[in-house]
Formats: C-alpha cells, sequence, structure tokens
C-alpha cells in the first residue's frame, strides 16, 4: 500500500500541470535555466571560429563585456557571455548577465498596451488627455498650452507620431537644464514632467508625422498605470514577463550599488565625470548619474539578460513552439508597417516579409534584436557604450548577419530552455 500511495504522489506531480505549447508551467523549473545556465552549455567546437569573429568586433569597439543568444523557432541553441560582466570585480560575462536594454524597453511596453487593448481595458484610438482622456488629471488637462494635444491617442504615442520633438532636447534626458529653467530644487517627477512639457508647444499635428520619441513611450508608461492601478513595473511583470516565462527583467537602477544580482557594471565611452543629473552639483560617471536611467520607464527602463529577452520575442512572434501572450493579430498590429515608413509599434523596423528589429542604445549599453522570418532570433546586448552609437549599431548588425551565415548551420538541436 505505501508503494500505491507513493506512486499515485509521483504520476500527480508529473501529470497535474503539463508543459503545453513549449510553455514552462513550473515557475521552478522556468527559473532554474536562468539560475544555471553557464558559458560551458555553449562551449562548442565547432563554434569557436564564430567566438573569435565575436571576440574580435568586441576588441575592435573596446567593449567590456557582450552577451549573445540565438534561438530558432522558439527552442534556445545558444547562450554565451563574451568578456567582462564587472571587470574590476574580475566577473566574466555569462549568459545569465543582466544589462540595461535601453531602447528595446519600447518593445516590452508596446507589448503591455496590446495586451490591455485585447482585455478591453484601451483602445488603439483612446485619447490620452483631455476630460475624456486616460491621463484626464487637472494638472495635465491645465498644463496644457497647445490644444492639438488633445488630439493624441494611445496608437499615435506607439508609432511615434504624438507631435513630440526635440526642439527643446529631449526632456527624458535634460533633467539639469529643466530643473535650473524652472528653479526647481528637486529632479521633477515625472508627472510633474509632463505638466512641464505639456506646456511647450508640439511639433506637428498628432498622427500627420513621426518623430522618435522618448518622452511617449513614458507617457505610455503612466497610461498602464492608470488604467491598470498598478505601478507600471509591476503590471508588466505578472501580466507580461511572467506568462512568457522571462523571470530576470528588472526595473534599471541609477548607480552602481544600486545595481541587481547578476547585473554587469557599465563602461560609458569616456571616463569624463560630468553633474549629476540631479542638480547636486556632484560630478559623476557618465553612466552612474548623469541621467536618470529608471525614470525613462517604458522608453528605456529595463534590465535583463540576452536570453530572458529571447524568451519575451518568442512568446510574441507568432511561433507556436512557445505558447504566444498575444493574439495573432495584436503580433499583426505591432509588425506592420505602412508604406516606406518601416517603423512598428514597438519595434524599431520590419522589413514587410518577416524580419523585425529592434535596437536600444544608451551611454551604457547597446542591445540588437534581430527576428527572422525563418524563424531566428538573434539576441545581443553589451555593457559598454560608444560615442558613435549608430555607427556601433550598424555594425552589429552587420556582425550579426555575417554570423548567421557563417554558422546558423552549425548550432545543435536543443533547448536550453
Amino acid at each position: 500500500m505505501t508503494f500505491a500511495v507513493i506512486a499515485f504522489i509521483l504520476i500527480c506531480i508529473f501529470t497535474i500541470h503539463p508543459n503545453k505549447g513549449g510553455k514552462i508551467a513550473d515557475t521552478r523549473n522556468t527559473i532554474a535555466w536562468s539560475d544555471t545556465l553557464g558559458n560551458s552549455a555553449s562551449d562548442i567546437v565547432s563554434l569557436k571560429p564564430m567566438d573569435a569573429e565575436i571576440e574580435r568586433f568586441r576588441n575592435k569597439w573596446e567593449i567590456k563585456g557582450i552577451s549573445l543568444a540565438v534561438t530558432r523557432h522558439d527552442s534556445l541553441l545558444y547562450a554565451k557571455g563574451y568578456g567582462w560582466s564587472d571587470m574590476e570585480a574580475g566577473i566574466e560575462m555569462q549568459p545569465t548577465s543582466m544589462m540595461r536594454i535601453a531602447s528595446a524597453s519600447k518593445l516590452v511596453t508596446a507589448t503591455a498596451i496590446m495586451k490591455l487593448v485585447e482585455q478591453g481595458r484601451l483602445r488603439l484610438d483612446s485619447k490620452v488627455f483631455g476630460e475624456k482622456g486616460i491621463l484626464n488629471d487637472t494638472s495635465y488637462t491645465n498644463a496644457v498650452r497647445d490644444k492639438r494635444i488633445f488630439e493624441i491617442t494611445v496608437d499615435h504615442l506607439l508609432q511615434h507620431k504624438g507631435g513630440f520633438t526635440l526642439g527643446a532636447g529631449d526632456p527624458m534626458f535634460n533633467t539639469a537644464d529643466i530643473m535650473e529653467v524652472k528653479k526647481l530644487k528637486t529632479p521633477p517627477t515625472n508627472q510633474e514632467l509632463v505638466g512641464i512639457v505639456l506646456g511647450r508647444r508640439i511639433g506637428f499635428m498628432p498622427g500627420s508625422g513621426r518623430r522618435y520619441s522618448n518622452f511617449g513611450y513614458m507617457l505610455l508608461s503612466l497610461v498602464i498605470e492608470k488604467v491598470t492601478g498598478m505601478t507600471y513595473w509591476d503590471y508588466v511583470t505578472k501580466e507580461i514577463l511572467e506568462p512568457a516565462g522571462a523571470y530576470r527583467f528588472r526595473p534599471a537602477t541609477n548607480y552602481y550599488t544600486q545595481r541587481h544580482p547578476d547585473e554587469t557594471r557599465y563602461y560609458g565611452p569616456d571616463t569624463v565625470k560630468i553633474k549629476e543629473f540631479n542638480g547636486s552639483g556632484r560630478m559623476v560617471d557618465r553612466v552612474y548619474g548623469g541621467s536618470n536611467v529608471n525614470g525613462l520607464m517604458g522608453a528605456g527602463g529595463w534590465v535583463t539578460s540576452a536570453s530572458d529577452l529571447a524568451r519575451l520575442v518568442a512568446s510574441i512572434d507568432g511561433d507556436p513552439g512557445v505558447r504566444d501572450i498575444l493574439s495573432p493579430g495584436s503580433v499583426r498590429l505591432m509588425t506592420y508597417h505602412d508604406g516606406e515608413d518601416k517603423q512598428t509599434r514597438g519595434w524599431t523596423d520590419s522589413d514587410g516579409k518577416g524580419k523585425w528589429t529592434r535596437t536600444g542604445t544608451l551611454g551604457s549599453t547597446h542591445t540588437l534584436i534581430i527576428r527572422f522570418p525563418e524563424g531566428d532570433c538573434w539576441v545581443m546586448t553589451t555593457n559598454s557604450g560608444v560615442w558613435t552609437g549608430h555607427n556601433f549599431s550598424r555594425d552589429m548588425t552587420r556582425l550579426v548577419d555575417r554570423l548567421r551565415q557563417r554558422y546558423s548551420g552549425l548550432f545543435p538541436a536543443r533547448n536550453l530552455w
């Protein structure tokens, strides 16, 4: 009888929570790959030439550390770190090393917005400001100087069509200037910053043009908070990241002493000290206190590993290998572009043939995601910034295209997830 009881318990353990559609049902198993995956798992003899090419690229650009994740049809084939996670501490880069992902955070935010649309809690044509808008607080409404602001919709912000330009600088990065002009003793909160920006004229009628806007995606973060009654971070974690099986996402912090476990050290393009963003007058490292990275929220405020970022992509790509957290219609909307303009909702661009790209650049990090129509996805992150950010991003894209062409047939058929 004892044997029968034990057998029954074991059967229950292994059958109550089946793994359907590639989505890992047991949280402990999901976390296990993140906790235990190391470079040795992708130390493959036939791919040593690829490792050498990545090292040459890293040395060429003087990048301290790079992390790479490669998936095929939602299976993690390869995950490896190169160089240093924290050179001063002697910690090597690992596939689980977490980094700021800069504007790749916008892909996370766009996914959250589409989820709210699917839940019927939001519409893409919902007005953002005004009496009937989502952010209808009087502090916002009374601050509006340009009445065209009342025409801004959620979809305008998703597609960088809200009318916000950089005529007065990027409000997400010129906190010290704003404090000086407004004679503020402390940095404005995000809500206070919105009131300040709404007091300016916008550059064009919402929907009639496109200008890349970090501020617009920070607004989407506040929209998520207003609609859900939760913090942006909590809603995205609970409704997007955990269902996707991407458990190692964290809100970015501003200083080295605040870093998360397994988060890398960041290295800027120079060693020149600059004034701290909060007006303290202190001189700080550009990458630690030069700007309010946490305040970027959904525009650029996430920290994660390349493998977890690849896991999120696997959950919003329409491939059945990992069960998607969005409907096929939402996936199509996020990757659709009209005419010559390849900018989409959340993704940096789509070629209309199934190739989607997302980039992210800060003075401390670079991120590249390329999802190919054949089902491959390459994610590369760095913990170092360079001055020629766009040139570096283009060179990183060329590197991935070259590596994929040369080595994609050498990856083992497996799933490290």
